[in-house]
Protein backbone atom coordinates (compact mmCIF):
# COMPACT_ATOMS: atom_id res chain seq x y z
CA UNK A 1 0.00 0.00 0.00
CA UNK A 2 1.52 3.34 -1.05
CA UNK A 3 1.41 6.41 1.20
CA UNK A 4 -1.53 7.73 -0.85
CA UNK A 5 -3.56 4.54 -0.80
CA UNK A 6 -6.25 4.08 1.81
CA UNK A 7 -8.49 1.09 2.33
CA UNK A 8 -12.20 1.95 2.58
CA UNK A 9 -12.48 0.36 5.99
CA UNK A 10 -9.71 2.62 7.32
CA UNK A 11 -11.02 5.87 5.84
CA UNK A 12 -13.05 7.98 8.25
CA UNK A 13 -12.42 5.63 11.14
CA UNK A 14 -13.49 8.43 13.47
CA UNK A 15 -17.14 8.37 12.38
CA UNK A 16 -19.31 8.39 15.43
CA UNK A 17 -18.29 11.71 16.97
CA UNK A 18 -20.82 14.48 17.27
CA UNK A 19 -20.94 17.60 15.09
CA UNK A 20 -17.86 19.76 15.29
CA UNK A 21 -16.01 17.46 17.68
CA UNK A 22 -13.27 16.27 15.33
CA UNK A 23 -10.80 18.16 13.19
CA UNK A 24 -10.17 15.52 10.52
CA UNK A 25 -12.26 14.57 7.51
CA UNK A 26 -14.80 11.80 7.86
CA UNK A 27 -15.03 12.30 11.62
CA UNK A 28 -18.50 13.82 11.84
CA UNK A 29 -21.55 11.61 12.18
CA UNK A 30 -24.36 14.14 12.02
CA UNK A 31 -25.01 17.71 10.95
CA UNK A 32 -27.85 19.25 12.89
CA UNK A 33 -29.89 16.07 12.80
CA UNK A 34 -28.80 14.52 9.48
CA UNK A 35 -27.68 11.05 10.52
CA UNK A 36 -24.83 9.32 8.70
CA UNK A 37 -25.69 5.60 8.70
CA UNK A 38 -23.34 2.72 9.32
CA UNK A 39 -21.19 1.98 6.28
CA UNK A 40 -22.07 5.28 4.60
CA UNK A 41 -18.50 6.43 3.92
CA UNK A 42 -17.35 2.98 2.85
CA UNK A 43 -20.14 2.79 0.27
CA UNK A 44 -19.26 6.21 -1.13
CA UNK A 45 -15.57 5.32 -1.36
CA UNK A 46 -16.42 2.15 -3.26
CA UNK A 47 -18.61 4.15 -5.68
CA UNK A 48 -15.96 6.82 -6.12
CA UNK A 49 -13.29 4.25 -6.95
CA UNK A 50 -15.51 2.55 -9.53
CA UNK A 51 -16.07 5.93 -11.15
CA UNK A 52 -12.37 6.74 -10.94
CA UNK A 53 -11.40 3.59 -12.83
CA UNK A 54 -13.61 4.47 -15.82
CA UNK A 55 -13.31 8.20 -16.60
CA UNK A 56 -14.97 9.57 -19.71
CA UNK A 57 -14.35 12.94 -21.38
CA UNK A 58 -16.74 15.55 -22.75
CA UNK A 59 -20.51 15.67 -22.96
CA UNK A 60 -21.21 12.01 -23.71
CA UNK A 61 -20.39 9.80 -20.70
CA UNK A 62 -22.60 6.71 -21.09
CA UNK A 63 -20.80 4.43 -18.65
CA UNK A 64 -20.60 7.15 -16.01
CA UNK A 65 -24.29 7.92 -16.44
CA UNK A 66 -25.10 4.23 -16.00
CA UNK A 67 -23.16 4.06 -12.72
CA UNK A 68 -24.88 7.18 -11.37
CA UNK A 69 -28.34 5.88 -12.28
CA UNK A 70 -27.55 2.60 -10.54
CA UNK A 71 -26.34 4.45 -7.42
CA UNK A 72 -29.56 6.50 -7.06
CA UNK A 73 -32.04 3.91 -8.33
CA UNK A 74 -33.59 3.21 -4.92
CA UNK A 75 -34.06 6.83 -3.79
CA UNK A 76 -37.51 7.51 -5.33
CA UNK A 77 -36.34 10.46 -7.43
CA UNK A 78 -37.95 12.03 -10.48
CA UNK A 79 -35.25 11.35 -13.10
CA UNK A 80 -34.67 13.27 -16.34
CA UNK A 81 -31.86 12.38 -18.75
CA UNK A 82 -30.22 14.85 -21.09
CA UNK A 83 -30.53 14.67 -24.86
CA UNK A 84 -27.51 16.78 -25.86
CA UNK A 85 -25.49 15.23 -23.06
CA UNK A 86 -25.59 12.17 -20.81
CA UNK A 87 -26.63 14.37 -17.90
CA UNK A 88 -28.76 13.09 -15.03
CA UNK A 89 -31.23 15.32 -13.18
CA UNK A 90 -32.98 13.94 -10.13
CA UNK A 91 -35.68 15.77 -8.20
CA UNK A 92 -36.16 14.72 -4.59
CA UNK A 93 -39.56 15.81 -3.31
CA UNK A 94 -39.78 16.66 0.36
CA UNK A 95 -42.60 15.68 2.64
CA UNK A 96 -43.86 19.25 2.94
CA UNK A 97 -44.55 21.90 0.28
CA UNK A 98 -41.95 24.53 -0.41
CA UNK A 99 -39.46 25.87 -2.96
CA UNK A 100 -36.52 24.07 -4.59
CA UNK A 101 -32.75 24.13 -4.00
CA UNK A 102 -30.19 22.85 -6.51
CA UNK A 103 -27.06 20.80 -5.77
CA UNK A 104 -24.53 20.13 -8.51
CA UNK A 105 -21.80 17.56 -9.15
CA UNK A 106 -19.82 17.44 -12.40
CA UNK A 107 -19.11 14.10 -14.06
CA UNK A 108 -16.35 14.30 -16.69
CA UNK A 109 -12.70 13.36 -16.61
CA UNK A 110 -9.71 14.68 -18.56
CA UNK A 111 -7.60 13.41 -21.49
CA UNK A 112 -4.73 12.75 -19.06
CA UNK A 113 -2.81 9.46 -18.71
CA UNK A 114 -2.92 8.57 -15.01
CA UNK A 115 0.45 8.08 -13.30
CA UNK A 116 -0.59 7.66 -9.65
CA UNK A 117 0.01 3.91 -9.43
CA UNK A 118 -3.14 3.48 -7.32
CA UNK A 119 -4.80 0.05 -7.47
CA UNK A 120 -7.98 1.65 -8.85
CA UNK A 121 -6.15 3.93 -11.31
CA UNK A 122 -7.65 4.28 -14.79
CA UNK A 123 -5.93 2.51 -17.67
CA UNK A 124 -8.06 4.18 -20.35
CA UNK A 125 -5.77 7.06 -21.30
CA UNK A 126 -8.18 9.34 -19.44
CA UNK A 127 -8.24 10.33 -15.76
CA UNK A 128 -10.39 11.88 -13.09
CA UNK A 129 -7.53 14.29 -12.47
CA UNK A 130 -9.84 17.07 -11.25
CA UNK A 131 -11.76 15.09 -8.64
CA UNK A 132 -15.11 14.92 -10.41
CA UNK A 133 -15.38 11.30 -9.29
CA UNK A 134 -15.52 12.62 -5.72
CA UNK A 135 -18.06 15.26 -6.77
CA UNK A 136 -20.40 12.60 -8.15
CA UNK A 137 -20.02 10.27 -5.18
CA UNK A 138 -20.49 13.18 -2.76
CA UNK A 139 -23.69 14.25 -4.50
CA UNK A 140 -24.99 10.68 -4.43
CA UNK A 141 -24.23 10.67 -0.70
CA UNK A 142 -26.11 13.94 -0.22
CA UNK A 143 -29.09 12.47 -2.07
CA UNK A 144 -29.06 9.43 0.22
CA UNK A 145 -28.97 11.57 3.36
CA UNK A 146 -31.78 13.80 2.13
CA UNK A 147 -33.90 10.84 1.03
CA UNK A 148 -33.59 9.38 4.52
CA UNK A 149 -35.00 12.66 5.91
CA UNK A 150 -37.47 13.32 3.11
CA UNK A 151 -40.49 13.88 5.35
CA UNK A 152 -38.74 16.73 7.15
CA UNK A 153 -37.97 18.71 3.96
CA UNK A 154 -40.18 21.74 3.20
CA UNK A 155 -39.59 21.67 -0.55
CA UNK A 156 -37.60 19.89 -3.26
CA UNK A 157 -33.95 19.32 -4.09
CA UNK A 158 -32.68 19.26 -7.69
CA UNK A 159 -29.66 16.98 -8.10
CA UNK A 160 -27.63 18.16 -11.12
CA UNK A 161 -25.19 15.53 -12.38
CA UNK A 162 -23.39 17.45 -15.14
CA UNK A 163 -21.10 16.23 -17.95
CA UNK A 164 -18.70 18.44 -19.86
CA UNK A 165 -17.35 20.85 -17.25
CA UNK A 166 -13.81 20.58 -18.62
CA UNK A 167 -14.13 22.98 -21.54
CA UNK A 168 -17.43 21.76 -23.00
CA UNK A 169 -19.82 24.12 -21.16
CA UNK A 170 -21.97 21.27 -19.93
CA UNK A 171 -23.67 23.62 -17.48
CA UNK A 172 -24.78 25.82 -20.37
CA UNK A 173 -26.19 22.78 -22.16
CA UNK A 174 -28.10 21.67 -19.07
CA UNK A 175 -29.52 25.16 -18.61
CA UNK A 176 -30.81 25.08 -22.18
CA UNK A 177 -32.36 21.69 -21.47
CA UNK A 178 -34.23 23.07 -18.48
CA UNK A 179 -32.38 21.90 -15.36
CA UNK A 180 -33.54 25.00 -13.48
CA UNK A 181 -37.17 24.13 -14.18
CA UNK A 182 -36.83 20.44 -13.27
CA UNK A 183 -38.79 20.81 -10.01
CA UNK A 184 -41.55 22.87 -11.63
CA UNK A 185 -40.15 26.20 -10.49
CA UNK A 186 -36.73 27.77 -10.44
CA UNK A 187 -34.61 26.99 -7.38
CA UNK A 188 -34.19 29.71 -4.81
CA UNK A 189 -30.52 28.77 -4.30
CA UNK A 190 -27.79 26.60 -5.81
CA UNK A 191 -24.68 25.07 -4.23
CA UNK A 192 -21.66 23.15 -5.40
CA UNK A 193 -18.35 21.85 -4.04
CA UNK A 194 -14.98 21.30 -5.70
CA UNK A 195 -12.24 19.16 -4.15
CA UNK A 196 -8.61 20.31 -4.18
CA UNK A 197 -5.73 17.83 -4.40
CA UNK A 198 -3.30 20.42 -3.03
CA UNK A 199 -5.20 21.68 0.03
CA UNK A 200 -5.26 20.03 3.49
CA UNK A 201 -7.75 17.20 3.66
CA UNK A 202 -11.06 18.32 5.13
CA UNK A 203 -10.35 22.05 4.94
CA UNK A 204 -13.43 23.90 3.66
CA UNK A 205 -13.25 27.33 2.04
CA UNK A 206 -15.18 29.88 0.04
CA UNK A 207 -15.64 33.65 -0.19
CA UNK A 208 -18.34 36.16 -0.97
CA UNK A 209 -18.32 37.81 -4.39
CA UNK A 210 -16.02 36.65 -7.16
CA UNK A 211 -14.67 33.18 -6.38
CA UNK A 212 -13.17 32.21 -9.76
CA UNK A 213 -12.15 34.07 -12.90
CA UNK A 214 -13.94 34.51 -16.19
CA UNK A 215 -12.09 33.01 -19.13
CA UNK A 216 -12.02 34.51 -22.62
CA UNK A 217 -9.94 33.90 -25.74
CA UNK A 218 -8.40 36.59 -27.95
CA UNK A 219 -7.73 35.22 -31.46
CA UNK A 220 -5.57 37.29 -33.80
CA UNK A 221 -4.71 36.82 -37.49
CA UNK A 222 -2.05 39.21 -38.83
CA UNK A 223 -2.15 39.42 -42.63
CA UNK A 224 0.84 40.76 -44.54
CA UNK A 225 2.61 39.97 -47.79
CA UNK A 226 5.08 37.13 -48.02
CA UNK A 227 8.51 37.38 -49.61
CA UNK A 228 12.14 36.35 -49.54
CA UNK A 229 13.99 36.78 -46.27
CA UNK A 230 16.87 38.57 -48.08
CA UNK A 231 14.53 41.38 -49.24
CA UNK A 232 12.21 42.20 -46.30
CA UNK A 233 11.56 45.71 -47.66
CA UNK A 234 9.63 44.17 -50.56
CA UNK A 235 7.31 42.22 -48.24
CA UNK A 236 4.98 43.09 -45.37
CA UNK A 237 6.35 40.97 -42.55
CA UNK A 238 3.65 40.02 -40.00
CA UNK A 239 6.05 38.49 -37.46
CA UNK A 240 7.63 41.66 -35.95
CA UNK A 241 4.16 43.19 -35.69
CA UNK A 242 2.84 40.08 -33.97
CA UNK A 243 5.75 40.17 -31.51
CA UNK A 244 4.94 43.81 -30.77
CA UNK A 245 1.30 42.91 -30.17
CA UNK A 246 2.19 40.17 -27.71
CA UNK A 247 4.39 42.53 -25.71
CA UNK A 248 1.80 45.30 -25.90
CA UNK A 249 -0.85 43.05 -24.37
CA UNK A 250 1.21 42.71 -21.20
CA UNK A 251 1.90 46.45 -21.11
CA UNK A 252 -1.79 47.15 -21.57
CA UNK A 253 -2.65 45.02 -18.54
CA UNK A 254 -0.17 46.86 -16.30
CA UNK A 255 -0.93 50.38 -17.54
CA UNK A 256 -4.61 50.39 -18.54
CA UNK A 257 -6.23 48.20 -15.88
CA UNK A 258 -6.47 48.55 -12.11
CA UNK A 259 -4.52 46.19 -9.88
CA UNK A 260 -7.71 46.02 -7.79
CA UNK A 261 -9.72 44.64 -10.73
CA UNK A 262 -7.01 42.46 -12.28
CA UNK A 263 -6.53 40.90 -15.69
CA UNK A 264 -4.30 37.93 -16.52
CA UNK A 265 -3.26 37.53 -20.18
CA UNK A 266 -1.36 34.47 -21.39
CA UNK A 267 -0.38 34.07 -25.03
CA UNK A 268 -0.23 30.30 -25.24
CA UNK A 269 -0.40 29.69 -28.97
CA UNK A 270 1.71 31.27 -31.75
CA UNK A 271 1.97 30.17 -35.40
CA UNK A 272 3.99 31.73 -38.21
CA UNK A 273 6.26 30.75 -41.05
CA UNK A 274 7.70 27.55 -42.45
CA UNK A 275 11.40 28.29 -43.07
CA UNK A 276 14.04 30.72 -41.73
CA UNK A 277 14.57 32.42 -45.10
CA UNK A 278 10.91 33.00 -45.97
CA UNK A 279 8.74 35.87 -44.82
CA UNK A 280 5.27 34.38 -44.30
CA UNK A 281 2.13 35.97 -45.62
CA UNK A 282 0.38 35.83 -42.28
CA UNK A 283 0.82 34.97 -38.61
CA UNK A 284 -1.60 33.84 -35.89
CA UNK A 285 -1.73 33.81 -32.11
CA UNK A 286 -4.26 33.07 -29.40
CA UNK A 287 -4.29 34.44 -25.87
CA UNK A 288 -6.23 33.40 -22.78
CA UNK A 289 -7.69 36.35 -20.87
CA UNK A 290 -8.86 35.98 -17.27
CA UNK A 291 -10.93 38.67 -15.56
CA UNK A 292 -12.73 38.88 -12.25
CA UNK A 293 -15.61 41.27 -12.85
CA UNK A 294 -18.20 41.63 -15.64
CA UNK A 295 -17.11 45.26 -16.04
CA UNK A 296 -13.50 44.32 -16.79
CA UNK A 297 -14.50 41.47 -19.10
CA UNK A 298 -16.52 43.98 -21.15
CA UNK A 299 -13.61 46.43 -21.24
CA UNK A 300 -11.14 43.79 -22.44
CA UNK A 301 -13.55 42.62 -25.13
CA UNK A 302 -13.44 46.14 -26.57
CA UNK A 303 -9.86 47.22 -25.84
CA UNK A 304 -7.71 44.21 -26.74
CA UNK A 305 -8.93 43.76 -30.34
CA UNK A 306 -8.59 47.51 -30.80
CA UNK A 307 -5.02 47.42 -29.45
CA UNK A 308 -3.73 44.71 -31.78
CA UNK A 309 -5.59 46.11 -34.78
CA UNK A 310 -3.97 49.51 -34.24
CA UNK A 311 -0.49 48.00 -34.04
CA UNK A 312 -1.09 46.08 -37.23
CA UNK A 313 -2.32 49.21 -38.99
CA UNK A 314 0.84 51.08 -38.01
CA UNK A 315 2.83 48.38 -39.84
CA UNK A 316 0.62 48.51 -42.91
CA UNK A 317 -0.92 45.15 -42.10
CA UNK A 318 -4.47 43.86 -41.92
CA UNK A 319 -5.56 42.33 -38.61
CA UNK A 320 -8.55 40.13 -37.87
CA UNK A 321 -9.11 40.01 -34.11
CA UNK A 322 -11.95 38.35 -32.21
CA UNK A 323 -12.62 38.22 -28.49
CA UNK A 324 -14.75 35.29 -27.33
CA UNK A 325 -15.96 34.81 -23.75
CA UNK A 326 -15.82 31.11 -22.87
CA UNK A 327 -17.06 31.33 -19.27
CA UNK A 328 -18.15 34.20 -17.04
CA UNK A 329 -16.70 34.71 -13.59
CA UNK A 330 -17.98 32.47 -10.81
CA UNK A 331 -19.60 34.97 -8.45
CA UNK A 332 -21.04 33.87 -5.12
CA UNK A 333 -24.05 35.69 -3.73
CA UNK A 334 -22.90 37.46 -0.58
CA UNK A 335 -25.71 36.15 1.63
CA UNK A 336 -25.44 32.60 0.28
CA UNK A 337 -21.66 32.57 0.73
CA UNK A 338 -22.16 33.60 4.34
CA UNK A 339 -24.72 30.83 4.77
CA UNK A 340 -22.27 28.32 3.21
CA UNK A 341 -19.56 29.42 5.67
CA UNK A 342 -21.84 29.29 8.72
CA UNK A 343 -23.16 25.87 7.72
CA UNK A 344 -19.66 24.43 7.28
CA UNK A 345 -18.49 25.83 10.61
CA UNK A 346 -21.63 24.64 12.37
CA UNK A 347 -21.08 21.07 11.21
CA UNK A 348 -17.30 20.73 11.32
CA UNK A 349 -16.07 23.49 13.62
CA UNK A 350 -14.49 26.87 12.91
CA UNK A 351 -11.00 25.35 12.76
CA UNK A 352 -11.82 23.55 9.53
CA UNK A 353 -13.13 26.58 7.65
CA UNK A 354 -11.03 29.18 5.80
CA UNK A 355 -12.45 32.36 4.31
CA UNK A 356 -10.50 32.87 1.08
CA UNK A 357 -8.80 36.25 0.85
CA UNK A 358 -8.53 36.21 -2.95
CA UNK A 359 -10.40 34.58 -5.83
CA UNK A 360 -9.00 31.56 -7.67
CA UNK A 361 -7.67 32.28 -11.16
CA UNK A 362 -9.18 29.13 -12.68
CA UNK A 363 -12.62 29.08 -14.27
CA UNK A 364 -15.73 26.98 -13.71
CA UNK A 365 -18.98 26.58 -15.64
CA UNK A 366 -21.07 26.49 -12.45
CA UNK A 367 -20.72 30.22 -13.02
CA UNK A 368 -23.59 29.87 -15.49
CA UNK A 369 -25.89 28.53 -12.76
CA UNK A 370 -24.84 31.25 -10.30
CA UNK A 371 -25.57 33.88 -12.95
CA UNK A 372 -29.19 32.66 -12.95
CA UNK A 373 -29.73 31.64 -9.33
CA UNK A 374 -28.25 33.06 -6.11
CA UNK A 375 -25.96 30.54 -4.50
CA UNK A 376 -22.45 29.65 -3.44
CA UNK A 377 -19.60 27.44 -4.56
CA UNK A 378 -16.81 26.29 -2.29
CA UNK A 379 -13.79 24.03 -1.95
CA UNK A 380 -12.96 20.97 0.15
CA UNK A 381 -9.30 20.06 0.56
CA UNK A 382 -8.42 16.46 -0.28
CA UNK A 383 -4.64 16.22 0.14
CA UNK A 384 -4.23 13.41 2.66
CA UNK A 385 -0.57 14.06 3.49
CA UNK A 386 -0.41 17.82 3.01
CA UNK A 387 3.01 19.39 3.49
CA UNK A 388 3.43 23.08 2.58
CA UNK A 389 7.16 22.48 2.16
CA UNK A 390 6.56 19.68 -0.32
CA UNK A 391 3.32 20.52 -2.06
CA UNK A 392 1.33 17.60 -3.48
CA UNK A 393 0.35 17.41 -7.14
CA UNK A 394 -2.52 19.73 -7.98
CA UNK A 395 -5.75 19.11 -9.87
CA UNK A 396 -5.21 18.20 -13.55
CA UNK A 397 -1.83 16.60 -12.83
CA UNK A 398 -1.38 12.94 -13.86
CA UNK A 399 -0.06 12.48 -10.31
CA UNK A 400 -3.05 14.09 -8.55
CA UNK A 401 -4.29 11.96 -5.65
CA UNK A 402 -7.45 12.73 -3.68
CA UNK A 403 -8.18 11.55 -0.15
CA UNK A 404 -11.60 9.98 -0.49
CA UNK A 405 -12.23 10.00 3.26
CA UNK A 406 -13.62 13.52 2.66
CA UNK A 407 -16.64 12.05 0.85
CA UNK A 408 -18.81 11.87 3.96
CA UNK A 409 -18.02 15.52 4.67
CA UNK A 410 -18.93 16.55 1.12
CA UNK A 411 -22.20 14.68 1.28
CA UNK A 412 -23.09 16.02 4.71
CA UNK A 413 -22.27 19.61 3.78
CA UNK A 414 -24.28 19.51 0.54
CA UNK A 415 -27.26 17.83 2.19
CA UNK A 416 -27.24 20.24 5.13
CA UNK A 417 -27.02 23.27 2.83
CA UNK A 418 -30.07 22.06 0.91
CA UNK A 419 -32.12 21.12 3.96
CA UNK A 420 -31.31 24.23 5.99
CA UNK A 421 -31.86 26.56 3.02
CA UNK A 422 -35.34 25.09 2.55
CA UNK A 423 -35.96 25.47 6.27
CA UNK A 424 -34.86 29.09 6.14
CA UNK A 425 -37.31 29.72 3.30
CA UNK A 426 -40.04 28.22 5.48
CA UNK A 427 -39.08 30.55 8.35
CA UNK A 428 -37.59 27.75 10.39
CA UNK A 429 -33.85 28.40 10.15
CA UNK A 430 -31.03 30.84 9.48
CA UNK A 431 -32.59 34.34 9.50
CA UNK A 432 -29.64 35.89 7.64
CA UNK A 433 -30.62 34.38 4.27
Amino acid sequence: MTQHEQRPEQAGAGIGAGPGTASGPGAVAAGGGLRVPEGFLEDLIALRRRLHAHPEVGLMLPRTQEMILEAIADLDLEITLGTETTSVVGVLRGGRPGPAVLLRGDMDGLPVVEATGLPYAADTGTMHACGHDLHMAGLVGAARLLAAHREELPGSVILMFQPGEEGYDGAGVMLREGVLEAAGERPIAAYGIHVSADAPSGQISTRAGTLMAAFSVLEVRVIGRGGHGSRPHEALDPIPAMAEMITALQTHVTRRTSVFDPVVVTVGEVHAGSAPNIIPGEAHFRAGVRTFSPRMATRMAAQLPELVTGIGRSHGLTVEATFRTVLPATINDDAEAGFFARTAQGIFGAERYVDLENPRTGSEDFSRVLAEVPGAYGFVGAAKDFDPEDMPASNHSPMAVFDDSVLADQALLLATLARDRLRAAAGEGDPAI
